[in-house]
């Protein structure tokens, strides 16, 4: 199946868009600073021709968030950063003087609650920009490679391509990137065209 076109993948970039201001107004709350997520950069790859380099990701560990999505169409969700970016972002989330060390028996829960604001976020805006319904699977965390988060994505069979969004995430003065990624089947991807397609005609 070919990539989308320039018009379904700005379509996404909108609804994405206002997906990741939801999200950055619940953090701001959470962490009490003003919170700003860039506006999210989209394409979709095949995954046997995804790697580290193509992601522009580096060799070292990051914190992983994944959640499933279902509905018209199904989708893995993964949010990635780099693992010392998580534990800062579990300081200011708990708003303590704790050490690094303190933050890590944090890390899970706080991080699983970050994935659930941001992935939840972005996919609700999307149900209701494009008018459909998607539940959620509650949000699991782990300490990856990515070479381990690669292979991972390869070995799904079913859902051969992924949709990468690129956004940065920006709290107190900090700068920490992450990384949405979501893993489609061929029969998924197509639903969400023709979701995207009723959402185009809808507004021209």
């Amino acid at each position: 199946m070919e990539s989308l076109s320039e018009l379904h993948l700005d379509a996404l970039a909108e609804v994405f868009n206002v997906g990741a201001g939801r999200a950055a107004a619940s953090l701001s709350e959470i962490v009490g600073d003003e919170v700003k997520l860039s506006v999210p950069s989209i394409e979709i790859k095949r995954t046997d021709e995804i790697d580290a380099s193509l992601m522009s990701l580096s060799s070292m560990k990051f914190g992983v968030v994944s959640q499933h999505f279902s509905g018209p169409f199904d989708a893995q969700a993964l949010l990635l950063f780099t693992e010392s970016h998580a534990l800062e972002i579990v300081r200011d989330m708990m708003g303590s003087q704790m050490s690094i060390e303190e933050l890590a028996e944090f890390e899970q829960e706080a991080m699983c609650e970050l994935g659930n604001i941001i992935l939840n976020a972005c996919l609700s805006a999307m149900a209701d920009m494009l008018h459909i319904v998607l539940d959620s699977s509650l949000p699991e965390y782990r300490i990856a490679s990515t070479d381990d988060i690669f292979k991972s994505l390869k070995s799904s069979q079913d859902q051969p391509y992924i949709l990468v969004l690129h956004i940065d995430l920006s709290i107190e003065k900090r700068h920490s990137e992450g990384h949405l990624i979501f893993l489609l089947s061929s029969m998924s991807l197509r639903s969400l065209v023709q979701q995207l397609e009723q959402f185009l005609g809808k507004i021209e």
